[in-house]
């Protein structure tokens, strides 16, 4: 359960969150959090390639969030191959770790809602887009 951490593992992300970011102000808690809130599987992608996928509650579509703050929302295919990017961003001035929660929060709970007000753009299949 995300809200419920235990000490230990809340001091593992920090040091992981200070280790990836090589920050521990808003950067490294942003991260700290948005971890709590992955699965073991999204944690395992997100730890090995500073992405993890969601799958879109109404279309069953898979999205690859990658660490960043905008653009980087990418719709991947079946076949593991990008489709189309989508850039949508909360509004105010928040760390990667923070947009890159609520997109994932946006496209598991209300897929089309986030997608009505994001731009896409193209993208091509650069090598480090494959799991």
């Amino acid at each position: 359960m995300p809200w419920t951490v235990g000490r230990a593992f809340r001091d593992r992300c920090v040091a992981l969150s200070r280790a990836l970011t090589g920050e521990d102000d808003r950067e490294g808690r942003g991260t700290m959090l948005l971890r709590e809130w992955l699965s073991p599987e999204q944690c395992a992608q997100f730890d090995a390639n500073k992405w993890f996928d969601v799958i879109g509650c109404d279309t069953g579509k898979r999205y690859r969030i990658r660490y960043g703050r905008a653009a980087n929302v990418v719709e991947i295919s079946e076949e593991d191959c990008p489709v189309v990017g989508w850039c949508f961003v909360p509004r105010g001035p928040l760390v990667a770790g923070d947009v890159m929660l609520a997109q994932k929060i946006a496209l598991e709970s209300d897929e089309h809602a986030a997608l009505s007000v994001a731009q896409p753009f193209p993208v091509q299949a650069p090598l480090h887009i494959r799991a």
